[in-house]
């Protein structure tokens, strides 16, 4: 597997993305009284993780940002998953759906809170590098073998 060389290689990007498809999709039979209540607010934090995941990886430079950012990420996808609560309380999805998509937000988080715990891994150089000057490659790492999916 080559080099991510942008977050939207990355897996940690991809699930959340994919999640938050299928929750929109999902969404669209909630009541009308749910739009701006329920229905809006799963969308929204389920949409924000990968905006985090994003926003973290252009703050690379900063380790204190990344993880600040991959922090936010992993509080989106944990309000995820109470929305995703809520909506299975009020019968809005069944059961197998639930579960289906706690697992993947379970998923997620793991590969999160691994990010924050291995975040050397992706913040290689010091904050006063000036990246005009820089003269030697940065190491090829594969960020997704960092962690697994599960």
């Amino acid at each position: 597997m080559s080099a991510a060389k942008s977050f939207r290689d990355l897996n940690v990007y991809k699930l959340p993305r994919e999640g938050s498809r299928a929750i929109f999709v999902l969404t669209k039979r909630f009541p009308k009284e749910e739009r701006y209540a329920l229905t809006d607010q799963v969308r929204r934090s389920s949409r924000a993780i990968k905006a985090m995941i994003a926003e973290a990886w252009a703050r690379r430079r900063y380790k204190a940002a990344f993880i600040n950012k991959i922090d936010e990420a992993l509080g989106e996808n944990n309000e995820t998953q109470s929305w995703l609560d809520d909506a299975l309380d009020a019968g809005y999805i069944d059961a197998q759906e639930f579960a289906e998509l706690d697992a993947r937000y379970q998923s997620i988080g793991g590969m999160l809170s691994r990010m924050i715990d291995r975040a050397d891994d992706f913040c290689k150089h010091a904050p006063d590098t000036d990246y005009r000057t820089l003269r030697e490659e940065p190491p090829d790492v594969d960020y997704n073998s960092l962690f697994t999916d599960h």
